[in-house]
C-alpha cells in the first residue's frame, strides 16, 4: 500500500515539473513596447535632440520618463507637470516669456504631457518658445 503511495507521489510532482517547464519554455515573452514614438527636443539654439522609443505609455510623461538621455523636470499642479526645464535648458515664462511648447505631428497639442495620449506613429516635440 505504501508503495503505490509512493509511486502516485512521484508521478504527481514529475507531472507538476513538467508542466512548469512546458510553461517556463512556452510562455509569452516581453516586447519592447506596442507603439513606436520619436520624441523631439528643438532647444533655444534650434538644435533638435531626437529620441526614438518603443513604449507601452499611455501619456506623453510616463513615455518621456522611459527614453534614455532625456531629462526634463518642472512643477506640480493639479493639472499636471508643467514643464520648465528640458535637457538641461530651462524656460522661464516670468524672467523673458519663454515656455516649453508640445507639438503632436505638427501641431499644437491640446494637453500637458499628463493628458496627452500617446499614439503608434506619432511624433512630439518638446520646443523652446520665446
Amino acid at each position: 500500500m505504501n508503495k503505490k503511495k509512493i509511486i502516485g507521489i512521484v508521478a504527481f510532482i514529475l507531472l507538476i515539473a513538467a508542466l512548469v517547464g512546458a510553461y517556463i519554455a512556452f510562455r509569452p515573452s516581453a516586447t519592447a513596447g506596442d507603439k513606436s514614438i520619436t520624441i523631439e527636443v528643438v532647444n533655444s539654439s534650434q538644435e533638435t535632440t531626437s529620441y526614438d522609443i518603443d513604449t507601452d505609455a499611455e501619456f506623453l510623461r510616463q513615455a518621456m520618463e522611459e527614453t534614455d538621455g532625456l531629462e526634463f523636470s518642472g512643477s506640480e499642479s493639479e493639472y499636471g507637470m508643467m514643464l520648465s526645464t528640458v535637457n538641461g535648458e530651462t524656460a522661464d515664462y516670468e524672467k523673458d516669456g519663454a515656455y516649453w511648447s508640445i507639438m503632436v505631428n505638427g501641431e499644437y497639442g491640446n494637453y500637458g504631457i499628463d493628458q496627452q495620449p500617446v499614439a503608434d506613429g506619432d511624433v512630439y516635440q518638446l520646443i523652446y518658445t520665446k
